[in-house]
């Protein structure tokens, strides 16, 4: 706490421990790029104060500068690398990255969410106390919930798994599917199970941004999935790879159809869509083909989630929820 009370004071513009009635010194969780603080406000709010390390933006940029220069040699001494584009899959992580240490961004994303969120009572995003929130610092409400990881406490309070998992699902499905602006990261340590059932979410900094038109695609390629329309998912995968002159259409076909024939006859409830997703990955690039950043971002999300659903629930039918 001695290393970050100097930046904390110097972007509350006061001391700490004057600032706020309670400041917890030892922090509540921490991890490469801040740590986290329970502290309680003079009107007796309990919040969370997420402090950037000090000196970590440095660290950060030049590590960025060093993955750079690594990408450039890789695309000139492995041309057969290139199809793979590290230079914009570098550019795009490093893009991310800054985004996640502007704490005030992460916070605008939050409320983002919320509004999206207006009349839904299933979501809980933290309130933010913009006095103190800044690049380096946010003061959020504190949620007092069941952490995400602890399912003998969801047991021992009652909540329904099964529930919680179609929620959750639900609500990142919306995001995507509907708003266009998602969650990027909703691992168990940023999810919590609210007494009344709602969840609540907290860490807005990795968040993902969709199309419209994507949307539209990534409705129609679930559905050709789900419903074994081999044609249909190449076509949403070409106009979303593009034209490649070293591509085989008839080779990438005939493997797609292949790939479809796997899934024909699975019950919708048994098909993992996050795996079926990452497949269609792994297959494009075996015909040197690669997806769009911004679709990399939303199949690791999936994956997340769909996992999540399972520890909840062995039986969540993300298809399902999805269709």
């Amino acid at each position: 706490f001695e290393q970050v009370r100097p930046q904390l004071t110097e972007d509350l513009g006061g001391d700490p421990d004057t600032v706020f009635a309670q400041l917890d010194h030892v922090p509540m969780a921490a991890a490469s790029l801040a740590q986290a603080h329970r502290a309680v406000l003079h009107d007796g709010t309990e919040v969370v104060l997420k402090v950037r390390r000090p000196g970590i933006r440095d660290v950060v940029e030049a590590d960025l500068r060093l993955l750079s220069h690594l990408a450039v040699i890789v695309e000139k001494q492995f041309p057969e690398l290139v199809r793979y584009r590290p230079v914009e899959t570098i550019h795009e992580f490093a893009t991310s990255l800054r985004r996640e240490m502007d704490f005030a961004a992460e916070c605008r994303n939050a409320e983002r969410v919320a509004n999206n969120f207006q009349g839904h009572s299933a979501i809980v995003v933290p309130r933010v106390y913009w006095q103190w929130t800044s690049e380096r610092l946010n003061v959020q409400q504190r949620l007092v919930g069941i952490p995400g990881r602890d399912l003998a406490a969801v047991d021992a309070a009652g909540l329904d798994r099964v529930q919680l998992a179609r929620t959750g699902a639900g609500l990142i499905l919306k995001m995507v599917l509907e708003d266009g602006f998602f969650h990027a990261d909703p691992h168990p340590g940023n999810i919590f199970y609210m007494p009344d059932g709602a969840i609540g979410v907290i860490d807005f900094g990795m968040v993902g941004h969709v199309s419209e038109q994507r949307r539209f695609q990534i409705v129609q390629l679930l559905h050709g999935l789900v419903v074994q329309d081999a044609r249909a998912v190449t076509d949403v995968l070409i106009d979303w790879t593009g034209d490649s002159p070293d591509v085989d259409d008839g080779a990438l076909q005939e493997a797609l159809d292949r790939f479809v024939d796997h899934y024909r006859g699975v019950p919708l409830r048994d098909l993992r869509m996050g795996r079926m997703l990452g497949d269609v990955a792994s297959l494009l690039r075996e015909h040197g083909l690669t997806l769009p950043p911004d679709l990399a971002l939303m199949i690791k999300t999936f994956l997340t989630l769909e996992g999540m659903g399972r520890q909840l629930d062995p039986g969540f039918d993300m298809a399902g929820v999805a269709r």
